[in-house]
C-alpha cells in the first residue's frame, strides 16, 4: 500500500482537506489491495491549463474506460452522459452518507458555515428535502416567475444604459452580476441596497464550494455566513410585521400537515438561492456570451440577432449554453450501500463518488459534434442543472434570466465583441471567466 506522505500534494489544498483526501485514497487503497487503483488520472485543481480550458482532460477521459479514478480527490468519478444522469436519479446515491456513518468533521471555524447549510435543500434527503422542497415549490409556482421577465428586462436594460455610451466596459461586473442580483433580491424581498454587501458574502461561501480553499478563505466564509444569517433574521423579523408579495413573505405564510416551515429553514433556502443560484448564473450568463461572440463574429451577427428575436430559438440557444459551457463541473454523492459502477468498480457503503456534470454535456455517446456549439441540434440536452430530486430548485427563473439578458444585450450592442482573450478564475469546480472585457 502506498505511503500516505506519497500521496500527491494538492497546491493550494489546505491541511484539513488533504488529509481528508489521504485518508479516503489510503482507505480505498486498503480496500481494494491495490496500490494504485485501475483508470486513475492525476490532474492537479489549480494546474492553470486545465483550469483553463478543462475540456481537453474530459475528452481524454472519455477515451479511456470510464469511470476514472481521480487520484487528488481520492475517489471514482463517473462521466459519460448516461453514468451522470443515472447517478443523479439513483437513490443509492445521495447527497449525505448512508444513515449511521457520520458525515465529514466540521471544525469549529466553520461552525456558523455549518449551520447555514443544515438546512440547504443540496445538503438534504428524503423525507426532509421532500417537505421542504415541496414547500418552496409552492412559493416559486406561486410567485409565477414568468412575470420576472419585465423586470430582468428592465434591469438588463439600465445597466447597458450607464455604459453604452462608453464604448467598453468589463460585463461580468456591470452586466452578468446585477441582473440575477436584482432579480433574486426582489424574489426574496430584501431589500435592493443590500444587493453588493450579499454579493460579497456570497463571494466567500462558494469558496468552500471549490474543496480547494485555504484556512483563511474557510474563515472568511464562516464570517460570511454568519452576518448572512443575522441579516436574514432582522429580515424575517420585518416580513412577520409587514409581509409583502415576495417569496420570503410567502414561506413565513405557509403551513406543512405535519410542522411550519422554520426561520433556520427559510434562512438556509434563502442563501442557497443566493449562493448557487446567483454565483451559477452570473458565470454561465459570462461563458455564454463569450460563447456567442466566438461562435458568431461581429461580420456573422445577422444570424445570432434573428434566432435571439425568436423566443423558442433563444431558448434553444440557452440550452446549448448551459450544454457547452456550463459554470458547475462537479457534484459529489454518497453510495448507500455497495454498488458496482462501470465494468466493475465496486463502491461500498459511504464512498464518495464523484459527478462530472460538464464532463457529461460533452459525452461523445450521447452527443454528435460534442464539442461543437449547435443551438439547432437534435440530440439537445444537459444537465448542468442537475436531475433528480435535486434537479435545480431555480431552474426556470435561471433560464429565464439568461435568455432575457441575451436578448436585449445583443439587440442593444450588435457589433459587441471580445477586447482580449478572457481567462477563467482559478477555481475548479465553478468554472467561471475572471473577467470578460468587451468593445462595440
Amino acid at each position: 500500500m502506498q505511503d500516505a506522505d506519497k500521496v500527491p500534494y494538492v497546491h493550494g489544498l489546505n491541511d484539513l482537506c488533504r488529509c481528508d483526501l489521504i485518508y479516503k485514497y489510503v482507505q480505498y487503497c486498503s480496500m481494494t489491495n491495490r496500490i494504485v487503483p485501475e483508470n486513475t488520472v492525476r490532474q492537479g485543481l489549480r494546474d492553470d491549463i486545465f483550469v483553463q480550458d478543462p475540456y481537453a482532460c474530459y475528452t481524454q477521459w472519455h477515451s479511456q474506460a470510464s469511470p476514472i479514478f481521480w487520484e487528488e480527490y481520492g475517489f471514482w468519478c463517473v462521466l459519460s452522459y448516461n453514468a451522470v444522469n443515472s447517478a443523479l436519479r439513483d437513490r443509492r446515491f445521495a447527497r449525505l452518507p448512508p444513515p449511521g456513518m457520520p458525515g465529514k468533521a466540521i471544525p469549529e471555524h466553520l461552525s456558523s458555515f455549518a449551520a447555514a447549510e443544515e438546512f440547504s435543500l443540496l445538503c438534504m434527503e428524503p423525507p426532509g428535502h421532500t417537505r421542504l422542497r415541496k414547500l418552496v415549490n409552492r412559493a416559486f409556482v406561486s410567485r409565477q416567475i414568468g412575470r420576472m421577465e419585465p423586470v430582468v428586462n428592465a434591469m438588463a436594460n439600465a445597466c447597458i444604459d450607464k455604459f453604452v455610451a462608453s464604448k467598453n466596459v468589463e460585463l461580468l461586473e456591470h452586466f452578468a452580476t446585477p441582473i440575477p442580483l436584482n432579480a433574486i433580491t426582489r424574489l426574496l424581498g430584501v431589500p435592493e441596497s443590500a444587493g453588493p454587501q450579499l454579493v460579497t458574502w456570497s463571494h466567500a461561501m462558494v469558496k468552500v464550494y471549490t474543496l480547494t480553499q485555504t484556512h483563511d478563505e474557510e474563515v472568511l466564509a464562516n464570517q460570511a455566513a454568519a452576518d448572512f444569517q443575522a441579516f436574514l433574521r432582522d429580515v424575517i423579523v420585518q416580513k412577520r410585521k409587514a409581509p409583502g408579495e415576495d417569496l420570503l413573505s410567502h414561506m413565513l405564510s405557509m403551513r406543512d400537515d405535519a410542522q411550519p416551515i422554520t426561520d433556520e429553514e427559510i434562512i438556509s433556502v434563502a442563501i442557497l438561492l443566493l449562493n448557487a443560484g446567483h454565483e451559477a448564473t452570473v458565470h454561465q450568463l459570462g461563458n455564454a456570451v463569450l460563447t456567442l461572440l466566438k461562435k458568431y463574429p461581429p461580420d456573422d451577427r445577422k444570424t445570432l440577432l434573428h434566432a435571439l428575436a425568436d423566443n423558442e430559438q433563444a431558448d434553444a440557444i440557452v440550452a446549448e449554453c448551459l450544454r457547452y459551457a456550463a459554470p458547475l463541473h462537479l457534484f459529489t454523492r454518497y453510495a448507500q450501500e455497495d454498488v458496482t459502477i462501470g465494468e466493475g468498480i465496486n463502491i461500498a457503503r459511504g464512498e464518495e463518488v464523484g459527478l462530472l456534470l460538464a464532463a457529461a454535456n460533452r459525452c461523445p455517446q450521447r452527443f454528435e459534434q460534442p464539442d461543437k456549439f449547435i443551438p439547432e441540434r437534435d440530440d439537445a440536452a444537459h444537465l448542468s442543472l442537475g436531475a433528480g430530486i435535486h434537479y435545480c430548485v431555480g431552474a426556470h427563473l435561471s433560464k429565464l434570466e439568461l435568455r432575457v439578458a441575451l436578448q436585449v444585450l445583443f439587440k442593444r450592442l450588435p457589433n459587441l465583441a471580445l477586447v482580449d482573450e478572457p481567462q477563467y478564475q482559478n477555481a475548479f469546480h465553478f468554472h467561471g471567466l475572471a473577467e470578460l472585457q468587451v468593445q462595440w
